[in-house]
């Protein structure tokens, strides 16, 4: 997940560990309740009216209240400072938690489809709903979908990965009482085998976004760089950062939501070792106070004007 409409704006986000985990809390939070209740209401609901659709947004939702839970287990494990195990700190324990919430949508989507698969091959066992279902299947679609917005919001302002795989699965919540709505009016118009069919399209809704979820954190396990708008904002600050002639060999990799970076700074070949090193740490600086950068390792190499360079490659005798 990138964030990189602003990358070298220190005022876009809050880089600070402490106000994330502290925006994470709170939106998750709110997300617990706004599930909890959900998961209470369209079960019950559910299995009263007769709505396999409804049942299924259901499960939905509770896999939505388990996944708050992981997020808050993430979150309370990612702020923690860095320690002799763990050198560079606990961000990874995000991508981590966005790989759970992966694999737990993929799960509880596949669950869906087989159990709304068994039930389209047996279509007379269907039933009409009570009407009901359709009024909780509106609240609930309204729900999801201010509590979606409310948490994109807070993903963005903080930049977290982990906060926005957890708003997204609230949006596919909202889209999936859509679908489960829609399902539940043809189901009263008549047409009852369209209740199982909303049930199938949010079972394959969720698989799918289970499926993006655990392929993106996977890959950024596996030190995947960051996307080259922001590696090049990157090289534009270490460029624009005085004493530094040049600068190339520009490697990154995700911890968490920050960034690993290695790179290769050209200074001047006649100054002391003392004055090199100084320029290093004020490139150093101005990357981690505009960037989302956790650490920033840098190499430095000689540079020399290229007219010296030729006159210095001629031999004395030919001068």
């Amino acid at each position: 997940m990138n964030f990189t409409d602003h990358p070298d704006d220190p005022e876009d986000a809050e880089h600070n560990p402490a106000e994330r985990a502290a925006a994470a809390l709170r939106s998750t939070l709110v997300s617990v309740g706004a599930n909890l209740f959900l998961t209470v209401t369209q079960i019950a609901v559910g299995l009263l009216a007769k709505s396999q659709g409804l049942v299924a947004d259901g499960v939905h939702s509770l896999s939505d209240l388990v996944a708050d839970f992981v997020v808050l287990f993430a979150n309370h494990h990612s702020k923690k400072d860095a320690d002799e195990d763990h050198a560079y700190g606990h961000q990874r324990f995000e991508t981590a938690a966005s790989l759970v919430l992966g694999v737990l949508l993929l799960v509880v989507g596949v669950g869906m489809l087989w159990s709304a698969f068994l039930k389209l091959q047996d279509p007379d066992t269907v039933q009409t709903v009570h009407i009901i279902a359709l009024w909780v299947a509106g609240g609930a679609l309204v729900i999801k979908e201010s509590l979606f917005r409310y948490m994109l919001w807070v993903a963005k302002r903080v930049k977290s990965s982990m906060l926005v795989a957890n708003a997204w699965h609230a949006r596919s919540d909202a889209a999936s009482s859509l679908v489960v709505g829609i399902g539940i009016v043809g189901n009263l118009a008549g047409y009852r085998i369209l209740d199982p069919i909303a049930a199938l399209i949010v079972g394959f809704m969720v698989a799918k976004m289970g499926w993006g979820f655990s392929w993106d954190a996977l890959h950024d396990l596996m030190d995947r760089a960051v996307d080259e708008k922001e590696v090049q904002a990157i090289h534009s600050t270490l460029v624009e950062t005085p004493g530094v002639r040049g600068v190339h060999d520009v490697r990154t990799r995700k911890m968490g939501d920050m960034i690993v970076v290695d790179a290769h700074i050209e200074v001047d070949a006649t100054i002391s070792v003392e004055a090199g090193h100084d320029i290093a740490v004020e490139a150093r600086q101005r990357v981690l106070q505009r960037h989302r950068v956790l650490s920033l390792m840098t190499h430095v190499d000689p540079w020399r004007r290229p007219d010296l360079d030729h006159a210095a490659s001629i031999p004395p005798q030919t001068r």
